[in-house]
């Protein structure tokens, strides 16, 4: 029995797909806005011991409708059942390969050099193809760049909560974009989804507003050199009217204004984009992609807006097809409700 939705597997370069289909059961594929990495799962009726046991490692390539959502390689195959039950074999793939020099501690630095050139030479290190740098990221100049001993996965990860940034590793390339900005690194569009009721909206769970207060200021400190003295760079968040105003003060300081200056504006991204959050589930819609964003309506005053796609869950089975959508950072009237008193 086929899947509820056109499908293709390829697994070493190889279309799996006929092989599969008399026994594949579900495909899941999360897509995540960086900090971890990327999954699928394929779930496969094994009543007979029929499917042949992967082998780790073996890169794999996932597309749904057409397009492709996932790229990456075999982590590890779990069997399951019971007796007289049924068998099932569920073989779950990471889009990094964890047995490679991502992994791997690096000593490297770079002097006067640009972001993009600093990360382009430590990708090359880690064994990987390239890396692809949001433009005004990769443009940052510093007297001085190092690993410091971290591998490429830390060195990327640390940078991209320094910087306000979006780091991962899809295959054997590395992306560094900027966070909540809803642009690729070559400075195109993410895609935007809609969610409409009556329409494809499933279901919704949505909090556009989180009681944790919101930042008016990043305040970091950091050391001038010529003044021979402790400084403060202030980066201009906006509080949420009729709240105190409440600072932003990272413990570790930074070397120079300028670094301070960025590291603040990472700390405003992140301040921006905590602001709500919820849940959304679509039809399939393999358009939807983390840091893009959803378009929500039909639901009502306060909650329709539009909101920073988190991570992207696309569940494809013999019956269904399903998106599911981890939302935060509202915007477009999300979280006002501006009816009169007679309305409410």
């Amino acid at each position: 029995m086929v899947l509820a939705t056109e499908w293709r597997v390829s697994v070493n370069g190889t279309d799996a797909s006929s092989a599969m289909n008399p026994y594949l059961v579900s495909i899941e594929v999360t897509d995540k806005a960086g900090g971890s990495s990327d999954t699928a799962t394929l779930e496969f009726d094994d009543t007979d011991g029929q499917v042949r046991f992967p082998s780790k490692g073996s890169p794999v390539e996932i597309a749904l409708e057409g397009v492709t959502v996932f790229k990456g390689v075999v982590d590890s195959a779990e069997s399951s059942g019971s007796r007289g039950g049924v068998m099932t074999l569920s073989v779950s793939c990471k889009s990094v390969d964890k047995r490679g020099k991502a992994k791997q501690r690096l000593h490297k630095h770079k002097d006067d050099a640009t972001l993009e050139e600093f990360l382009r030479d430590a990708a090359k290190e880690a064994g990987l193809s390239g890396v692809k740098v949001d433009k005004q990221l990769g443009a940052i100049k510093r007297a001085y760049w190092s690993t410091e001993g971290r591998s490429f996965l830390q060195l990327g990860q640390e940078l991209a909560g320094e910087l306000g940034a979006t780091f991962k590793i899809q295959g054997d390339t590395a992306v560094f974009a900027a966070r909540g900005a809803g642009a690729t690194p070559a400075g195109g569009t993410m895609p935007s989804v809609e969610a409409t009721r009556p329409g494809n909206l499933l279901t919704w769970r949505i909090s556009p507003k989180e009681t944790r207060p919101r930042y008016a200021k990043a305040r970091v400190r950091y050391y001038d050199r010529k003044a021979a003295k402790w400084q403060t760079e202030d980066v201009e968040i906006g509080d949420a009217p009729g709240a105190p105003e409440v600072l932003d003060l990272p413990t570790a300081p930074r070397a120079s204004k300028d670094h301070a200056k960025d590291h603040g504006r990472g700390r405003k991204a992140e301040s921006e984009r905590e602001g709500g959050s919820g849940e959304v589930a679509i039809l399939l819609d393999v358009a939807a992609r983390a840091e893009g964003t959803c378009v929500l309506s039909g639901t009502r005053p306060g909650i329709d807006g539009t909101y920073r796609i988190e991570s992207v869950t696309h569940k494809v089975t013999r019956g269904s097809a399903e998106t599911t959508l981890s939302l935060k950072q509202p915007q477009g009237g999300a979280g006002e409700d501006d009816r009169g008193e007679s309305e409410e």
